[in-house]
């Protein structure tokens, strides 16, 4: 989803000569395939998209899988970038990295001052691992590579597995599927009253290329709108959005998750740069892609 609409932003802002490689192509935890790439590529700058993801349930259920590979995939290709002499490298990570209780909205400031929140711990110590690589190899090789922080993600081309995905994809199937199938209620995990807040992938794509025309950017900064909503405010406006009429029940056995998730923006709102869609019109925007990838068969449910 992300690599997708970095490759729309590349294209919209004139940039050529852009180099992708597909999993299949090259496996990032595959260390002697990750070097052989850069020997022979050599890129300029490295927009570090890849990651293992998922919601609440995959990142409970396999944080071993999660661990491994995105430790494996950023350690691979940031020395590896450094070994081959590539100038500036933008690591992607997640707001998962702050404490579980951080001060709200979360500065860039308060990592590494708590305890993580155990649902995503695995993935959240890779990607804090990635992003201190990069700081280091700044600080010791003065090469500009550096890291940003999106906050929740949505926008076309999500996963919509129904157990592994994140929540906003989740609700938008299981709304959808419940409408489909006349359900007279949808029920959504925990109490509802955790608050998220959610960055199309779009606008975080603007964001990254707005990064990296910065001479001396940030070591570490957040990408996101700064506003959240409640899960149970998200699924009323997702249900809006689908056409479903049913009624929408909590299940409080299940977990919640972080209380609040919501970035403190005046770091990267500082370089010039804010988000533009809204999530009202991102959500609008994401069903309609939803219903087009599922009419064409494209649907991701990984």
């Amino acid at each position: 989803m992300v690599g997708k609409a970095l490759l729309r932003a590349l294209e919209s802002s004139g940039v050529q000569d852009v180099i992708c490689k597909t999993r299949d192509e090259l496996d990032l935890c595959d260390q002697q395939a990750v070097n052989k790439f850069f020997e022979t590529e050599r890129p300029d700058c490295v927009l570090f998209a890849a990651a293992k993801v998922g919601g609440i349930h995959s990142n409970n259920t396999y944080p071993a899988e999660f661990i491994y590979q995105n430790l494996s995939m950023a350690t691979n290709a940031i020395h590896a970038a450094f070994e081959n002499k590539v100038p500036r490298f933008l690591f992607l990570g997640s707001t998962c990295i702050y404490p579980r209780m951080a001060p709200q909205p979360m500065p860039e400031t308060c990592l590494l001052s708590g305890p993580l929140e155990k649902t995503n711990e695995a993935y959240a110590i890779a990607k804090i691992a990635g992003l201190k690589m990069c700081e280091f190899y700044r600080k010791q090789y003065g090469v500009t590579y550096h890291s940003a922080m999106p906050t929740n993600l949505y926008g076309p081309g999500d996963n919509y597995h129904p157990e592994n995905s994140h929540v906003l994809p989740a609700l938008i199937r299981r709304f959808h599927e419940a409408k489909e199938n006349n359900c007279p209620e949808v029920v959504i995990w925990g109490t509802g009253s955790p608050r998220r807040e959610f960055l199309h992938v779009d606008d975080l794509a603007s964001g990254v290329l707005h990064l990296c025309t910065l001479s001396n950017p940030p070591d570490l900064v957040n990408v996101g709108t700064g506003n959240d909503v409640t899960i149970l405010e998200l699924a009323t406006q997702i249900a809006n959005v689908v056409g479903y009429q049913g009624e929408i029940r909590t299940d409080p056995k299940r977990p919640d998750g972080t209380p609040v998730k919501r970035t403190d923006m005046n770091l990267m709102h500082s370089t010039g740069w804010n988000s533009k869609i809204s999530l009202q019109e991102g959500l609008k925007m994401t069903y309609d892609h939803f219903l087009q990838e599922a009419q064409d068969g494209k649907l991701r449910a990984i």
